[in-house]
């Protein structure tokens, strides 16, 4: 047994150990238990460093856009601004990365984007106070498609369309993101996360294919021939006649379906 003076001893150890175990790191031997997989991963510093440029550009030029839209400027003065977004907020370089008045075919495209050499996407601007519409759209389109090239940018300065064009028979284009930098509606980071996508940096990566893919996929057009497939209608054509004893002709039922049902939503989002 030990002595007196050796348990005084090992009391006084034990206090001082007890006294200070708020105040140190101790070695635990129980296994860790690993993070959870739904921790969000730090984002790579280009990212971070392209969204912090994209922030800071919105704010910088949401005044000078809006003093333009109040003087009703030109598609000229529009330009200047959207230059200057294009390069000091998307990070593109107005002299290898643009070409203003790109020519296709006898007509001129406002700018033609390159990345690394390679026409990637074709940037139609038009004035300040004036409504995106299907007539610009067709109009970039066509150079699009006369030059075989994917993605068509849209804008006024304030609204920022972006389309993807898929070749081919019919020619099909949807709209992959859609940004108002004056909404009130949307919050700063809604409208970051949104242009980040249209960056120099993210383009290079192909970042904003999946925003296309997942737009795409959730069309009304898209949508609409899922449910006229002819397993979605086997279903509902056996939920019919359990509810009603009718046994509709599956040929009756995507007629009625496509002329009736689902003809509005397409009709709308066109």
């Amino acid at each position: 047994m030990p002595d007196q003076s050796s348990a005084g001893a090992l009391r006084i150890v034990s206090d001082i150990a007890e006294s200070q175990g708020d105040n140190q790191t101790h070695v635990d031997a129980t296994p860790k238990k690993s993070p959870p997989s739904s921790t969000k991963k730090a984002s790579p510093k280009w990212e971070v460093a392209a969204r912090d440029r994209v922030r800071s550009a919105i704010r910088r030029f949401s005044k000078p856009l809006a003093d333009l839209i109040a003087r009703d400027a030109n598609e000229g003065d529009t330009r200047l601004l959207v230059t200057d977004f294009l390069c000091d907020g998307l990070g593109f370089d107005k002299y290898e990365d643009l070409t203003t008045e790109y020519q296709v075919k006898g007509e001129f495209a406002d700018y033609g984007v390159r990345l690394d050499k390679q026409l990637i996407a074709f940037i139609e601007v038009k004035r300040c106070a004036q409504k995106l519409g299907a007539r610009h759209l067709r109009q970039v389109q066509v150079y699009a498609v006369n030059e075989g090239v994917e993605w068509m940018i849209l804008t006024n300065g304030q609204n920022w369309q972006v389309w993807h064009l898929t070749g081919g028979l019919p020619i099909q284009v949807d709209l992959a993101l859609e940004v108002d930098l004056l909404s009130e509606e949307d919050s700063l980071a809604v409208k970051v996360d949104q242009l980040f996508h249209l960056s120099k940096e993210a383009l290079k990566r192909h970042l904003i294919e999946e925003l296309w893919k997942a737009r795409a996929a959730k069309s009304p057009r898209s949508l609409a021939a899922i449910l006229l497939s002819e397993t979605v209608l086997d279903a509902v054509r056996k939920e019919l006649r359990r509810q009603t004893t009718y046994n509709c002709d599956i040929r009756e039922l995507k007629k009625k379906l496509g002329d009736e049902v689902l003809r509005a939503e397409l009709v709308a989002d066109e």
